[in-house]
Order: structure tokens, then sequence, then C-alpha cells
């Protein structure tokens, strides 16, 4: 009898040898309120206690209710990573190697039965990781996921950093799970209403640089980061915990840069970056926590192919942007005489150029045998009489620019009628803000607040802007791009008898910019738009119209000149003259005249001036 009983006996020894330990309560409480062990849980304290994890997923979590207990998710994890090894890669410390190793260490755990974790192991290896590089593309306005920038990681392995090569590393992204079906305007209000789930993706780093260089235009800016190879395995072992894991998306807090924030503070605990951001997390501040952590060894600058285009076109006069447009249509004007005529040096300028802009224009298409037969004559063409090495100048850094939100103090008379005004904008750039690490004609404001307090201790709120987007892009010679805008929110307009009612509006346009010099631009716009205004018969009027006007970017600052009109279906025309000057006094501080004239068919022309003191601070 005892002899059957053996195997059995031996049985329950295994399953005791391998039996979780069952540390004491103090101990489980303050391992569970580690601030490394919230970090892997992707916690935060809620404002009248208890916890939650941005996780939105409950393949996360292997306690019932570990989304939100810290204490039970550990007590679970714990158990588990004594399971039987036999799972193999579904293993949990094969699924949590992260969870793993940490717990490891932290309670000796020198029992855990040996695992293969053959999947794990292979990925791991293959991205090899050993140095980490934030990288920031900048904002692209005709893009709503792209607005404000982006940042994702790119992760060298040794080979890569020590070749200098970067096309055989991974990125690190994190994004929005769209589908494909949503347009621009659905986009942008399901990624303010938390309407996507975000994920991680970790693909080849040379397919990003095609997306965001080439096809959106956008320039890109490489951080090496001060982390040890070891903080660098660290934080991609729990990527792989990530892997398919859903979040809930916010375009202004829980985004890309605030997730990238998050595996920073793995890789070196104690980082504390994302205490910065209890509201919002702009890509350019985050950008700016990171540099005054201090983790940024050296910075890299990839111009877009864009970028590197309108370089090499600069110093072509009309007549020779005209021939690179021709060669770029038709590689036989290589083989004209009036083309041959030209100097030499000449000739290779053009050259350039136009392979540069029938590549610009190819960017995204699919592949087409004529405009491939093309490339390769003029590349041809290019090494018989190659150009001088396109040097660039290097922009401001983003992280330069600029904080993100804006408090306003102002003073100033409207029709006689003192005011004082506060005003607070939570993003992030208007076309007269100091202008260093922004384009010259690029706007976008958020949430933007503006309360009057008149004479005779009157208050009334003078506008609530939801959005304001305006994209000025010159046209030039060899690109013809669009400018446009869209605004929605509520502000004040000239109404009858002097009254000033405030209106709900949602207006938009579109049409051309010039440069007509160094920092000067030139716009005129064909403009609609919707108001709900109860000195009205109808609930929404519509209202078609212009807006012009002339940005120069002088010695003191930004000064717009501008003229609008409003032609509304009811007989009313609102027309507005506005001249703003900003004066830059520091990298974060501003000081802004004003002065406006307001013509309505409802009442006489209102004048106003004003003087404000703006203070950037996120």
């Amino acid at each position: 009898m005892s002899i059957r009983l053996f195997p059995l006996l031996l049985s329950m020894l295994g399953i005791a040898v391998q039996a979780a330990p069952h540390p004491d309560a103090a101990t489980l409480q303050k391992l569970a309120t580690d601030p490394y062990w919230v970090a892997l849980g992707h916690y935060e304290q809620q404002t009248f206690g208890g916890w939650r994890s941005y996780v939105d997923d409950a393949d996360f979590f292997l306690a019932a209710n570990g989304e939100r207990s810290p204490l039970a998710e550990l007590t679970a994890t714990l158990d588990a990573v004594y399971a039987d090894p036999q799972q193999a890669d579904s293993h949990p410390q094969c699924r949590f190697p992260s969870r793993t190793r940490w717990l490891r260490q932290q309670l000796q755990l020198d029992d855990l039965p040996a695992v293969t974790c053959a999947e794990f192991d292979t990925w791991y290896a293959d991205i090899n990781p050993h140095t980490t590089i934030l990288v920031f593309p900048d904002a692209y306005l005709n893009s709503p996921s792209s607005m404000f920038g982006h940042t994702l990681l790119r992760i060298d392995s040794a080979d890569a950093a020590g070749s200098g090569t970067a096309l055989l590393s991974y990125a690190l992204n994190f994004g929005a799970m769209i589908e494909d079906m949503d347009n621009s305007i659905l986009y942008a209000w399901k990624g303010l209403a938390g309407g996507y789930p975000g994920q991680f993706a970790l693909l080849p780093y040379r397919e990003k640089i095609s997306e965001y260089s080439s096809l959106e235009n956008r320039d890109l800016w490489e951080y090496r980061l001060d982390l040890t190879p070891e903080e660098t395995g660290r934080m991609i072992e729990h990527v792989w915990e990530l892997r398919q894991v859903r979040f809930d998306y916010f375009f202004f807090d829980e985004n890309c840069s605030y997730r990238l924030l998050e595996l920073l503070e793995i890789a070196r605990p104690g980082l504390k970056l994302i205490d910065q951001f209890p509201l919002t997390a702009i890509p350019a501040d985050t950008v700016r926590a990171v540099k005054d952590a201090g983790l940024i060894k050296d910075i890299n600058y990839r111009p877009s192919r864009e970028k590197e285009l309108l370089a090499r076109a600069a110093p072509l006069n009309p007549a020779e942007l005209s021939w690179a447009q021709a060669l770029a249509a038709d590689d036989e004007a290589l083989n004209d005489n009036a083309f041959a005529a030209l100097p030499t040096e000449r000739q290779s300028l053009i050259q350039e150029t136009a392979y540069r802009l029938l590549r610009y224009q190819a960017a995204g298409q699919e592949r087409d045998v004529d405009s491939a037969t093309r490339s390769y004559r003029l590349l041809q063409a290019i090494n018989q009489n190659p150009p001088p090495r396109l040097e660039m100048d290097i922009p401001a850094l983003p992280e330069d620019g600029h904080e993100s939100r804006t408090w306003q103090l102002a003073v100033g008379s409207q029709e006689h009628r003192a005011f004082a005004e506060y005003g607070l904008r939570m993003a992030y750039h208007d076309l007269n803000d100091n202008l260093s690490g922004f384009p010259l004609g690029a706007q976008i404001e958020l949430g933007k607040l503006r309360v009057r307090q008149y004479e005779g201790n009157h208050w009334q709120l003078e506008e609530l802007g939801l959005v304001g987007i305006r994209s000025l892009t010159p046209r030039t010679q060899l690109l013809k791009p669009w400018s446009w805008q869209v605004r929605a929110g509520l502000e004040r307009v000239s109404g009858a008898e002097g009254d000033r009612p405030l209106v709900g509006y949602l207006d938009g346009g579109g049409g051309f910019t010039w440069p007509l010099g160094n920092n000067l631009l030139t716009y005129a716009l064909a403009t609609v738009r919707i108001e709900q205004n109860n000195d009205f018969a109808t609930a929404l009027s519509p209202a078609a119209g212009f807006d012009s006007g002339l940005l120069w970017r002088n010695a003191a600052g930004n000064l717009l000149l501008e003229a609008q009109a409003d032609y509304f279906h009811n007989g009313e025309v609102r027309r507005r003259l506005a001249l703003t000057q900003q004066l830059e006094l520091g990298r974060n501080l501003g000081l802004r005249l004003s002065a406006t004239r307001d013509f309505s068919h409802l009442g006489a022309a209102q004048n106003e001036v004003s003087l404000q003191l703006r203070w950037y601070h996120y």
C-alpha cells in the first residue's frame, strides 16, 4: 500500500515546493504601493481615494479586481509565477517578465520554477535593446492627429549604436487605433472624448522615418537619452507585457507622450515625469520635461523632404525653377539645347531640385514606372554633374519655444468704457505668440477663456473658444498648398444699439498664402460661418465672407493686420479691421497691443484698444 502512495507523495511534495510564499500583510501592502509596482500596473491614485489603472484591458490583470487594486494584483501575480512550468510561453512568468523579475528581487524568490519562455527570448534577442532615443516629429497642421507633434522611442541595438545607422532599429510608438471609416472631424471628436483605444506598437524605424519626414512632411528631432543598456532593456521587457493591451486614449492627457513618459519611469524609477502633467500632456512640453530631468545626451535633426526640396531650390531664380519643373515632368528636357547652354553649376542645382521635386510628388503614391524612369535618368545626370553638398540651417529646438498654457491680463477701452480682462488658454499657440520653436503662420488654440470686468464692477464672459486652427502655408513656384482655418465656440459680436451679444459660432475657410519676402506673408481666404444669435429671427444663421491679412515677423515680435467680413443671409453685414503687435519680452512673457474697429448694419461702428500681458506657463 505504501508503495502505491509513493508517487502521490512525490507529486504533493512537488506542489509544495512550487507553492507561492506567503509574506506577511504589511510586506505585501508595502510592495503594492511601491512606485515601481504602481508603474508596472499603470495605476493612478484617485482624487477621493482608491486606485485605477490606465489599462483598459481585462487580459492585463490576473486578479478579478486588479484594475482597481494593486494589492490584489500583486497577490495574484505572486501566486501565478509559481504555476506549473509546463505552461511554457503561456506561463505568467513569460507573460509578465518585468513583474517576475521585480518580485524575485524584492522577495528573494530563489525557489521559482524554471520556465522556458522561447517566444519572449526570441523577441527580446531580435530587438537587442541597448540605447534609447526619444523622437519628436514636429507639428503638422494638415493632420488632426499630428497638430501638436508626436513622440515615440527609437530602440537601438549595440550594433546599430556603434555603426551610427538607425535604419535597422525599432520604433516604439503609442497611438490611437483608428477606424478607416472615420473622417477628420469624427477623429478629432472621438480623440477628445476618449472614443479610441490606444496601443503600443513596435515596428522598424525606417517605416516611421518614411511616414513622418516624407509622407507628412514633418521634421524629426532625435534626442539620445542617458539610459544605460540595462535601463533600456528593463523598459523593453515591460513593453512585452503590453502587447495588444488596450489603453484609453485622449488627445490632451492620456496620449502618446504621456504613455512614453510612463515607460521612461519603468526604465529609471524615481523620475516622476508624469506627475508634471496632471491636466494635459502636449508633446513639446513632455520633451522639455525629459530635457529638464537631465536625460538628453545629444540631439540630431532630420529635415522633412519638403524642407530639403525648398532648401535646394532656394538659390534658383524663377527661370531655373521652371527648368526644374520641366525636368521633373519630362526627363527629355535634359537634352534641350537651352538647358545644355546653362552654366554647369546651375545645371547641377536644377537637376537635383527636379529630382527632389519628383520624389516629393511621388511620396505616398503607388509606384509608377514612368516616374521611376524619370527619377533614374535624373540620378544619372546628377552623378555626372553633382551639386555641392546641401547645407541646411537647423531651426530652433521645439522644446525651447514658449510653454503651452497661457495666462492673460489686459486693460483697455471699448467705446470709452474702460475694462480689465482676465484670460486663460489651455493650449497652444496663435499667430502673434512668441515665435521661437514654432513655424510662422501656424495657429492651434484650444480651451480659450476671456472674462471682462467693466467700470462699475460689471462682469461678463467675452469669449469661450473651443478650438481655433489656422494653417497659413505659403505658396511657392514649386509647391502650392492650400491655407485653411476653422474655429468654434462663443464670442461677443457687434449688435443693435451698441449692444454686444454673446453668440455661438462655427466658421472656417480656405484660400492661399503668399510670401512677400523673408518673414512677411499675405493671405486671402473665403469663409463660411454658422451663428446662433438671439438677435436674428432664425435659430442658426449662415454667412459667407472673407478673411485676409498681412503677417510680419519683425524685430519686436509678430505683427498681424487683418480684414474680415461676414455677409449673412438675413442682410446683416459684419466687418472688422484689426491690428495686433506682440512684443516678445522673454521666452515665456509677451506684451500685446491690439486695436480693432467693428462695423455692423445693426448699429454704429465700435472701436476697441487693449494692452495685454501674456505669461506662458505649463
